[in-house]
């Protein structure tokens, strides 16, 4: 069974940085698509960040560009999100989701994840 954990979510103040945490367990894919999406109440959840496990490709959504960046650690099962230059519109729940499917670009809007982890909150204060 698929598990995803995120953790190292927290209030930091505008201009500071954040490293957020998905652990990975209970899988047995080699290849896969992982990413990190966002939602505020009562807005639609919008991926921020994606990355093709097997061969390092990453995407960001223009309004994380040059300020977040996605990784992994293969050896620690876990994915990253390195977050910088923090902004209050930053705040949200933060959530890792993974899924084996490689037949489009993990990026693509049509690309759907199935696993999905129980979320991290981030506050940004102005």
């Amino acid at each position: 069974q698929v598990q995803l954990e995120e953790s190292g979510g927290g209030l930091v103040q505008t201009g500071e940085a954040l490293r957020l945490s998905c652990r990975v367990s209970g899988y047995t894919f080699r290849t896969y698509c992982m990413a990190w999406f966002r939602q505020v109440p009562g807005k639609e959840r919008e991926v921020a960040a994606t990355i093709y496990i097997g061969g390092d490709s990453t995407s960001y959504a223009d309004f994380v560009k040059g300020r977040f960046t996605i990784s992994q650690d293969n050896a620690k099962n876990t994915l990253y999100l390195q977050m910088n230059s923090l902004k209050p519109e930053d705040s949200a729940m933060y959530y890792c989701a993974m899924d084996p499917d490689i037949r489009i670009a993990c990026s693509d809007p049509e690309y759907v994840y199935n696993y999905w982890g129980q979320g991290t909150q981030v506050t940004v204060s102005s």
